[in-house]
This record gives structure tokens, C-alpha cells and sequence, in this order.
């Protein structure tokens, strides 16, 4: 008698979006979007999968940006979280908690938690240099103060990391600093701040990295070199005012440096859900059962903070955290090889990409050129293809061919399976192994791999067709060229399973249309090689996709008229 089926606790998480600006794709794919997809793979294969990420509300971005707009902060985040949060439903994200750090959980768990380190000895207060603006009369952390990068002379790197070579810095340690709010060049002043001492954690660091075969190499080889040069005592206060207060003895006026809380916003987010779930203790299912995982989505400039300091945090606590099983870190996605930038209008929105085009289009581009071992370039010309020759013309049209000859010649029930030869065994048991493939893909983070061989199992299918050539057969051989239809059928239905992941939408229109009334994000994994049975009643289809403009200049234009039209809006 076979045993029953426990699910598996999977937490599913990506890096917190600073609220100050709107997420643009190479934002989006580097984390929510990546996370979206391993969700929703792991919820089909029957785990019990939480998905949470939040709005990072504080720290120095928010006032900055607060300061230009002459608002508060807390108006700012306001109605940025409101904002993002909608677009995030409006590109199919299945968010079981999407908050913010303002949440009163998270900030009461910031605090409880670092108190624990505190009183474990790994936090430390000491007086230290720090920038000070004298024209604005305040100390310049993080993204106050830009200058050159004192390991590659990047000349826009920011006070806390360099945007070019990726490493943490310190405000002091730039050289040429600015302050960002009136370009004058500060002075060094002395405060006192609390600090948690990093060089206690680096041999289990280096022993849970080591021995970590999820992680990808890039976050890995980056994370072990960076022990390797010495772990430093990382500030975890800042003098700014917007921000969780410290909670620490004679810390008064000091607020929690953002990045130490946006990491545990992972934490305090599941135990918010739980809370919401009326399940107060189900959090520890997910942290501390050793058989559950936990994956984190993140872009390579989050890498040291996913894989040393939250590591090193939970370390600090005392308690047997589970450490993150796997951090999956994007490479950049470059538009015209250069960062994104708003200001001099590189790059693409993702509030401009819904106006565009449907949200599935955008979400199988994005995975499928997903930047996982180098910098991508988002170029139209790539972006056509992949909508006009991998979704319309080789997945939309097998799958309308398919169902339509189905309803023209077979009364809309797939045919019988009578004459089964090698060719037709050899196809049934490839949908098996690409269906296979695609698990095993989601399953190590190779996501750009796995949609690509969607795309090539719809290629089979056409392959298969155009070789066998039914259509001749319908008066001749009917009950062979119901048998090549049936082996259609099962890569339709095939499709219809393994595309929810990437493109749920599609994947329901697709699912309703073969004649089955559940929700498609009800299905299981394992029904993508369920054989549809002869006799089975299917729809008739409507076009999945439809091909785009493939000219670059005119695609530019479009994108253009849907600036210039929200820009005309309040």
C-alpha cells in the first residue's frame, strides 16, 4: 500500500523592492518574478508553499527621494507600496503576503530578534567617523553620499555598495564623496553606532556555503571570496529617522540600518501570514524544519546580503534557523549596455510594459532570457522573436492546428490511439522526459532553461505532425491519423500543465479550452503526462498569441506614446 503524500514546507521569497521608484523588468525578473514561477511550480507539485516578499519602506532611498518630492516618507511609501503592490497582481504574482516593512509584526520582530543577538554578545556599540553634510546639518549613510569606488573607481558608487563591482562599502571609505542633496563635499564627524561583529560567523559561513549544492556559482564563488578577505564588524544602526528605532541600551534616536531589517522582513513576513492564518505557529514549520526550503530570488548586488548577513543573523540569534537552501542571483538585465536609469529614460517600466503588450507575453520573454550566468542586453529584436517565433508561431500554432483538426475532422473528441507505432511510442515517452526536464529545471533555478524547453516540447509537436502529415491520412487511414492526433493531444495537454508556471493566464485559457472546469492552478504537476483518454471533449481554440510589430523603431514609439500618455496623467 503506497504511503501517503506529506507535503513539503517550501518558502518562496524575493528581495524587497525599494519603494522610492517603480520596479523596472530587470528588477522584476532578478526577484519577484523568478520567485513567482518557482511558486507556482512547487504549489503544482502538491508542497506547501508559502510565497512572501514586502515593500522595503525604510531607509536612506525613501527619504531621499521623500526630500526631492518634498513629502513625508511616510506619504511617500504610502502610495508607492499601494501602487507596486497593484502592479505586482497585474503581472499575475501569487504573493501569499506581500507587505512592508512599516508592518507593525515585522518591526516588532526586528527588534525582539536583534535584542537576542545583542544579549548573545555579537552586537557591539563604538564611536567611528562618519560623514556629515554641514550645509544640511546632518550625518550622510548609505545613499546620502555618492563617490568613486575605492576598489574600482566606479565614480557613482553610493555610500553602502558599489553598483559595478558589487562590494559593501562604507561612506568614509569613498573616495571624492558628495552629498546627494546639495553636491557639497562633507566633513568627517564622530557619532557612536552599534555594530555586529561578522568575523565570529565566517568559519560556519564558509562551512554552510561549502556545503551548500543549490546555491548558485556566481552567489557561492562571490560569497567565499568575499569571507575569505576578512570579514568586518557591519554596522546595524544608522543615524537617520526613518527606520525602525533601535532597540538597543542608549541607542536613542538611532534607527535600524535597513538592509540588517529587510532580510529578517523574511522572516517576520511568515509569521505575519501564519498570524493572518489564525496558525500563529506554522512560521517554525518553515524556518526550522530541517526537511523544508527555503529559496531566496535575488539580483547579484543582494547576493552578500542573502548569503553572509541574513546567514549571519540567524546564526547570531542562538536559535537553529534554517539558513537559506537556496540563493538563485540574477546577473543584470541591461537595456542598450547600460543599467536601467529613469532619469535618462534607458530602460523599461514595468507599469510601461503592461501598457504594451499582455502580461504573459512579457513573463515568458523575461524568464526565458533570463540573466543567469552573464549580463543580458534587452534589445526589441530579441523580444519579437521570441513572442512572434517561439509563443505564436511554434507554441500557438501546434496547439491550434492540434485542437482544431480535432473539432473539424474528430467532432471535438480526441480520436483513439489504434495504431500505435515506434515513432508515436518514441513521442510519448519524449513528452515524459521533457515534462521531466522542465521539473528538474524549476527545481535547480534554471528557469531560463525550463521555459525554453516549453518551447521545445511545442516544437516536437509541430515536428511530429509535419513528418506524419495526418491531414493525407483522413481518407485513406483514418484510424492512424486519429492515432497521430491522439499523441498531438497528450503534448497539448502537456503544455497545458507545464506553462502555468510561466504563463498562468494562457495556461487557464489553454486548460478551459481542453474541456476541464477546475481552476488550471488546481492541477498537479503530475497530470501534464495524464493521458487524455479517447473520447475526451475539447474546445474550439482561440489564438493564444498574435504576432507583434517586429520593428524595432516602431516598437521604440510605442513605448514612447505610452510615456508621453502617463506622463499626461496626475
Amino acid at each position: 500500500m503506497e504511503s501517503a503524500f506529506t507535503p513539503q514546507k517550501v518558502l518562496v521569497t524575493s528581495a524587497w523592492p525599494y519603494i522610492n521608484v517603480t520596479p523596472h523588468l530587470g528588477n522584476l525578473v532578478g526577484s519577484v518574478l523568478s520567485a513567482d514561477v518557482a511558486a507556482r511550480y512547487y504549489r503544482l507539485q502538491g508542497e506547501d508553499v508559502l510565497m512572501v516578499s514586502g515593500s522595503d519602506t525604510h531607509g536612506t532611498p525613501i527619504e531621499v527621494e521623500a526630500i526631492k518630492e518634498k513629502i513625508t516618507p511616510k506619504e511617500l511609501t504610502d502610495r508607492n507600496h499601494a501602487r507596486v503592490s497593484d502592479l505586482f497582481r497585474r503581472w499575475d504574482t501569487s504573493f501569499d503576503n506581500y507587505t512592508s516593512t512599516e508592518s507593525p509584526v515585522h518591526k516588532e520582530f526586528v527588534q525582539q530578534h536583534l535584542m537576542k543577538v545583542y544579549r548573545n554578545g555579537y552586537i557591539f556599540e563604538k564611536e567611528t567617523e562618519m560623514l556629515y553634510c554641514e550645509n544640511d546639518k546632518r550625518f550622510l549613510p548609505d545613499r546620502f553620499v555618492e563617490g568613486h569606488c575605492p576598489h574600482c573607481d566606479y565614480e557613482h558608487a553610493r555610500g553602502d555598495q558599489c553598483d559595478r563591482c558589487g562590494r559593501l562599502l562604507e561612506p568614509t571609505t569613498l573616495e571624492e564623496p558628495h552629498c546627494i542633496i546639495c553636491h557639497n563635499t562633507p566633513v568627517i564627524k564622530k557619532t557612536r553606532h552599534w555594530y555586529i561583529d561578522l568575523s565570529k560567523f565566517a568559519d560556519p559561513l564558509c562551512r554552510y556555503l561549502e556545503a551548500n549544492q543549490q546555491i548558485s556559482s556566481n552567489a557561492k564563488n562571490f560569497s567565499l571570496n568575499w569571507i575569505k578577505e576578512g570579514l568586518k564588524p557591519r554596522a546595524v544602526t544608522r543615524d537617520v529617522e526613518w527606520g525602525i528605532p533601535a532597540p538597543f541600551p542608549g541607542a536613542e534616536g538611532k534607527t535600524i540600518y535597513v538592509w540588517v531589517e529587510a532580510v529578517l522582513g523574511y522572516v517576520s513576513a511568515t509569521i505575519e501570514q501564519c498570524l493572518r492564518l489564525g496558525e500563529p505557529e506554522k512560521w517554525r514549520e518553515f524556518w526550522f524544519n530541517k526537511n523544508a526550503k527555503t529559496l531566496f530570488f535575488v539580483g547579484k548586488d543582494n547576493i552578500p546580503f542573502h548569503t553572509i548577513i541574513l546567514p549571519a543573523l540567524l546564526l547570531a540569534s542562538g536559535e537553529d534557523y534554517n539558513l537559506p537552501w537556496n540563493v538563485s542571483a540574477t546577473e543584470f538585465l541591461q537595456f542598450r549596455g547600460e543599467k536601467a536609469s529613469k532619469s535618462r529614460k534607458i530602460g523599461i517600466w514595468i507599469d510601461e510594459a503592461l501598457e504594451m503588450f499582455p502580461v504573459d507575453y512579457w513573463r515568458f520573454f523575461l524568464i526565458s532570457t533570463r540573466p543567469e550566468t552573464k549580463d543580458s542586453d534587452f534589445t526589441w529584436e530579441v523580444f519579437a522573436s521570441k513572442i512572434n517565433a517561439d509563443l505564436n508561431d511554434t507554441y500557438g500554432n501546434f496547439i491550434h492546428r492540434t485542437l482544431s483538426f480535432i473539432n473539424s475532422k474528430f467532432n471535438g473528441e480526441v480520436p483513439a490511439a489504434t495504431k500505435l507505432d515506434a515513432d508515436d511510442e518514441t513521442l510519448l515517452t519524449t513528452i515524459r522526459e521533457k515534462v521531466d526536464a522542465i521539473a528538474g529545471d524549476l527545481e535547480a533555478a534554471k528557469l531560463q532553461s525550463a521555459a525554453n524547453t516549453l518551447i521545445s516540447l511545442s516544437r516536437l509537436g509541430n515536428q511530429y505532425l509535419n513528418e506524419k502529415e495526418p491531414w493525407k491520412l483522413l481518407k485513406t487511414d483514418s484510424a492512424k491519423a486519429g492515432t497521430i492526433f491522439y499523441g498531438a493531444a497528450q503534448i497539448v495537454k502537456a503544455l497545458a500543465v507545464t506553462s502555468a508556471p510561466f504563463m498562468p493566464s494562457r495556461a487557464e485559457q489553454l486548460w478551459r479550452t481542453l474541456g476541464f472546469s477546475e481552476d488550471a492552478a488546481k492541477m498537479r504537476w503530475d497530470e501534464a503526462v495524464v493521458p487524455l483518454e479517447a473520447g475526451h471533449k475539447v474546445g474550439k481554440p482561440q489564438p493564444l498569441f498574435h504576432k507583434i510589430d517586429a520593428d524595432a523603431d516602431k516598437l521604440e514609439e510605442l513605448l514612447q506614446k505610452v510615456r508621453e500618455a502617463k506622463a499626461k496623467v496626475p
